[in-house]
């Protein structure tokens, strides 16, 4: 190699090398920017709080029956009331599959638009 070869070599060498090194800046620039507020004791009660709230709101409707749509005729109901009424209705696989699109076309009935003439 002659001298030119070697210093345009050494130079694109220092020119990745420089890349990359401000690259890895920039990535610990953004993770310090980024990075969340530490937990303190009142964030994790608070955080504690609404999960134990969720948990008792999730369990409640799990195990209880309640309107969605009363309008629409759409219920919720027990688990363990649906596993049931699913297993009977699955004898016949053709009818639950029919009577389970004709469920969600009926719950999620959207009118069709307006026609302005």
């Amino acid at each position: 190699m002659t001298k030119v070869q070697k210093s345009t070599l050494c130079g694109f060498v220092l020119a990745i090398a420089g890349a990359f090194a401000l690259v890895g800046y920039l990535v610990s620039a953004m993770k310090q920017y980024t990075a969340p507020a530490p937990l303190n004791e009142a964030r994790i009660a608070e955080r504690s709080k609404a999960l134990a709230e969720i948990r008792a709101a999730t369990e409640t409707e799990l195990s209880s029956y309640g309107k969605i749509d009363a309008a629409k005729g759409v219920y919720r109901l027990k688990v363990s009331q649906a596993m049931a009424l699913t297993e009977e209705l699955y004898k016949n696989p053709e009818a639950a599959r029919k009577t389970l699109v004709d469920r969600a076309e009926k719950a999620n009935f959207v009118p069709p638009p307006p026609k302005f003439e």
